[in-house]
């Protein structure tokens, strides 16, 4: 099984940029962006996309699959 990993939370912060400013940035609820960097939430392209423009990075970057290990 995979998860979804983010970089959003270590990116924000070298920027000194808050959840909430990210959120309105993109469109959503700050709630959301604290959801995404927890692994709560897996985003649809668009918002991955606009994320991941913000910080000038490829989607790939931001975001990425783990294979979770099966024991």
């Amino acid at each position: 099984m995979s998860r979804l990993v983010t970089k959003i939370h270590e990116l924000r912060r070298a920027r000194k940029m808050q959840q909430a400013e990210l959120a309105n940035i993109v469109g959503v609820r700050r709630e959301t962006i604290g959801n995404l960097e927890n692994g709560k939430y897996n985003p649809s392209l668009k918002l991955a996309m606009d994320i991941a423009k913000v910080f000038g990075k490829p989607v790939e970057e931001v975001f990425q699959f783990v294979e979770d290990d099966e024991e």
